[in-house]
């Protein structure tokens, strides 16, 4: 091997080493990021919008009542003109399926996309130091600045002021969640007159006090150190994974440059650790990739600036994949990654089975239960008696008149249930039903027979159940 050839191996095994060695903030240092104008600081906006579902929600109406409103005290969960009720637990089941392979799925794709623009955590902690700049300054030297300034008028103005609207956020979060359990408007009324059930009282707290903790002090910690998603990451990558990536082959050897000027020993990375300042979690991402990156793309935003100034290509730093960076060719499409096919046909299956659901989601469900001790009675007359006990439950918002038939046995009589029947709103009235018929009208031992719930005040929701009649061999 030449010398020169020599030589350019160190070179290369020296940078790779240089940007793979990275190390995670334990909560020794304050990160301070700086924040930047970008396409991904306006993705991050839209994502965090998202989040105003939360505090708006709860105080849509219709049809004169919340529109979505989860009540746990009458087991019911109410979602605009439709109610279900713990008997369609399973597509809460099929609900929860879904986002959760969504959310593998996409960090199969994408990376921790969930957590650089969608999360609970990171959302709040953006809003909190957003907060915290605009009172005690945008950079690390400014806030250090202000940190050690002694006390005075304004200083202790500026801190109070932003740990005021750290709380009010906090219990606003708090109070926002228990909007969605009880009716929104009059819980107001109940917290200002101290009417409030305890359960409002507990839920301000909890959220209150972990909200001002969690986004306003441990911040990126939460990630580090207490969100599980963050230690499964790592086995939901690939090589055909897009993360924001630096490109070492082009950045380096770094060097300072002035706009303009062409230096073609060093690479275009200037050194300027913008893409550090701008970083939520404080990570170097020229040190490659790292538990601390929610690949929320800011460093992208900020390397492309430098890259404008300095009259150079954007894509420095960017969204790629491992096998982009090592120029495999390989590089596989989605419709051809197994995980990916596996994610969406779990996906797809999950979905359809939640539209179909909601498709055929019944006002009304009615249940017969056939008594079986004794499975028929044989009375006096020589007539075969069966008993079952008729179970209704009423999921619509107005009380229900029931009358209920039997058909489908000639010669059989439906005893005990003569009279009409209220329902009220997400109540079972259980009724118990005898079906007598003569004995010289049964030929087989298991006979078909439908009982027929007529709902008189609105026919449109009358339902039938199919059971059987039992008599002897």
């Amino acid at each position: 091997m030449a010398l020169n050839d020599m030589h350019d191996v160190q070179d290369v095994s020296q940078i790779y080493d240089e940007v793979s060695d990275w190390h995670i903030n334990a909560g020794g240092e304050k990160v301070v990021a700086k924040r930047l104008k970008g396409r991904f600081r306006n993705l991050k906006w839209l994502g965090m919008s998202i989040w105003s579902i939360f505090f708006i929600g709860p105080y849509l109406r219709w049809d004169g009542q919340q529109a979505i409103l989860f009540d746990i005290p009458n087991r019911q969960f109410n979602l605009f003109e439709l109610t279900v009720f713990p008997q369609d637990i399973w597509m809460l089941s099929l609900t929860l399926l879904f986002f959760a392979i969504l959310l593998a799925a996409v960090t199969s794709v994408a990376g921790r996309v969930f957590c650089g623009y969608f999360c609970f955590q990171t959302v709040w902690t953006d809003i909190y130091t957003y907060i915290e700049t605009r009172f005690e300054g945008d950079t690390p030297q400014k806030a250090h600045k202000f940190k050690q300034a002694p006390w005075s008028i304004d200083k202790l103005w500026r801190v109070s002021a932003k740990h005021s609207l750290w709380i009010a956020i906090a219990l606003l979060t708090g109070i926002s969640f228990a909007a969605w359990f009880t009716d929104a408007f009059a819980l107001w009324g109940d917290i200002f007159t101290l009417q409030a059930p305890l359960p409002v009282w507990i839920s301000m707290a909890t959220f209150g006090i972990f909200t001002y903790v969690f986004a306003g002090f441990m911040r990126e910690q939460v990630c580090f150190w207490l969100c599980p998603y963050a230690r499964l990451q790592g086995v939901m990558y690939d090589q055909d994974t897009v993360l924001p990536a630096y490109d070492a082959e082009r950045g380096e050897p770094r060097g300072k440059l002035k706009k303009g000027q062409v230096d073609t020993s060093k690479g275009s990375c200037i050194d300027c650790k913008v893409c550090v300042a701008v970083c939520p979690t404080g990570i170097d991402i020229r040190k490659g990739q790292q538990e601390g990156c929610i690949t929320c793309g800011m460093c992208i935003d900020a390397c492309d600036s430098i890259m404008d100034k300095t009259d150079q290509p954007r894509g420095l730093i960017r969204y790629a994949s491992y096998k982009e960076l090592h120029h495999d060719a390989n590089v596989l499409p989605l419709y051809k990654r197994p995980r990916v096919i596996i994610y969406s046909v779990i996906l797809l299956t999950a979905l359809a089975g939640i539209m179909y659901g909601f498709a055929t989601l019944s006002p009304t469900e009615f249940k017969v239960i056939h008594n079986r001790q004794p499975l028929f009675v044989k009375l006096s007359d020589g007539s075969i008696q069966n008993k079952y006990t008729l179970k209704l439950l009423n999921k619509t918002q107005q009380a229900i008149e029931v009358r209920y038939q039997l058909s489908g046995l000639e010669g059989a009589t439906l005893h005990g249930m003569n009279d009409q029947i209220t329902v009220e709103p997400g109540k079972v009235v259980p009724l118990t039903a005898l079906v007598r018929v003569h004995a010289e009208d049964i030929n087989k031992a298991l006979t078909s027979i439908e009982f027929k719930a007529n709902v008189i005040n609105n026919p449109e929701i009358s339902t039938v159940y199919e059971s059987i009649f039992m008599g002897p061999k």
